[in-house]
């Protein structure tokens, strides 16, 4: 360790009694923090990756009443999990859950692991999620850094490294875990110290020095140690790499029904939205003509075609800019795909294949009515917009609707910004 670090090390030390005293009277009653398990943390913490902390409480709830166990997760059906997991995004993180659920199971007896070195070898989990279940879970002198962590890091010993590397990231860690093993020698008695440092620092990133405006340091308990602060320069920290724009996707969505079902197609295993149900959509803007071709190609005979209204949905990297057509068939049990298989039959097939082996297929279509749409298929958030014109309103958009009906939700910062 260099003098530098030492001397970073040393006076980040003046702030964990602070620290310590403000969170208990601050915290705010989130599920996760009452029963602490390792299972309970590991979930709760990748849920809360890049998604607000107001969806996540009701998702966790019913995750662990559907899955309170390791092994319930390991041995859960894809499409029920896909379904659990509707409405968050990000839906790798159910299928890699499910994947480490299952190394727990066979390498670990079920247990899972109480270091970071051998959390970090489950699938999906990276440096701040073993961190974070290490120490909340077992009490492990590990640095949980996360945005929120960099931001009040970075505020208080004005450090203007670019916190979108993964080096300053990293020394961040090296410090934090220092500082807190130091105070764990000199108080060893404080067995729950790790875990309850590292969420009293999210807690100070989440709620008082805020992202995206100006942070509340009346009420900071470190505002007296904060550099940022003192030079009154708390905006410029921390330091951001300008980001890239969107690449913006044109695409047509048709919903296909017969008056009581709508079509429904599996994307591939692979890439965006991988394996999930989706409505039937093609790259580029289709005119009616084009529509009323694409539905016949597809085995149909269209009745009537209406436009639907132009929507928009925004991926990480990616942004759709949607028009939609809705055909009105006088059945949908001609459905071809690719003017081959039935889609009753496609899709009987795929869910079977998708049981035995665990794995998504693609190529599949399903017909569903409103309540099997609802209830048992997966559909991105994506569609919702067009999902509304059938009278279909997955999970997202009935937790939009309730959140819209009592209070406005406040900005967030993804990468955990929403604790």
């Amino acid at each position: 360790m260099n003098s530098d670090r030492i001397t970073e090390t040393a006076y980040l030390q003046r702030i964990v009694p602070a620290l310590l005293e403000w969170y208990p009277g601050h915290r705010r009653d989130l599920p996760w923090r009452v029963h602490p398990l390792p299972y309970y943390v590991w979930i709760s913490e990748v849920m809360l990756q890049q998604t607000r902390v107001e969806t996540v409480i009701p998702y966790y709830r019913r995750f662990l009443k559907e899955l309170p166990s390791v092994g319930d997760l390991a041995c859960c059906p894809p499409e029920k999990l896909m379904k659990l997991w509707e409405g968050i995004g990000y839906y790798s993180r159910a299928r890699n859950l499910q994947k480490a659920a299952k190394v727990v199971m066979e390498v670990y007896g079920g247990c899972m692991p109480d270091t970071k070195e051998e959390l970090l070898k489950l699938p999906g989990i990276g440096s701040y999620t073993a961190s974070a279940i290490s120490s909340i879970a077992y009490g492990r002198c590990e640095a949980a850094v996360d945005g929120n962590v960099l931001r009040v890091s970075t505020r208080l010993l004005e450090d203007s490294g670019c916190i979108d590397e993964p080096k300053v990231k990293k020394r961040w860690e090296k410090i934090w875990t220092a500082v807190m093993r130091q105070y764990q020698e000199s108080c060893p008695e404080k067995g729950s110290f790790p875990g309850t440092f590292n969420q009293a620092m999210m807690e100070i990133g989440a709620t008082v020095c805020v992202p995206g405006g100006a942070p509340a340091c009346s009420r900071c308990p470190l505002s007296a140690f904060c550099l940022a602060h003192l030079h009154e320069g708390e905006l410029l920290y921390p330091v951001r790499k300008t980001k890239r724009p969107r690449r913006v996707e044109k695409r047509t969505v048709l919903l296909l029904t017969d008056g009581g079902r709508i079509a429904l197609r599996k994307r591939s295993g692979k890439g965006l939205l991988a394996g999930m149900w989706e409505l039937p959509n093609e790259e580029g803007t289709l005119t009616r003509e084009e529509a009323l071709s694409y539905a016949e190609k597809l085995g149909l005979s269209p009745l009537r075609i209406r436009p639907l209204p132009h929507a928009r949905h925004v991926f990480t990297h990616i942004e759709w800019e949607m028009t939609g057509w809705q055909v009105l068939a006088e059945t949908l049990e001609d459905l071809k795909t690719c003017g081959m298989e039935p889609a009753g039959q496609a899709a009987a097939a795929a869910e079977t294949a998708a049981d035995r082996t665990g794995l998504s297929v693609s190529g599949a279509w399903a017909l569903a009515s409103v309540q099997q749409a609802e209830t048992q298929y997966a559909i991105p958030a994506a569609f919702s917009a067009y999902l509304k014109v059938a009278g279909i309103r997955p999970k997202a958009m009935l937790q939009r609707e309730r959140k819209e009906s009592a209070v406005p939700e406040a900005g967030y910062e993804g990468s955990h910004g929403s604790r």
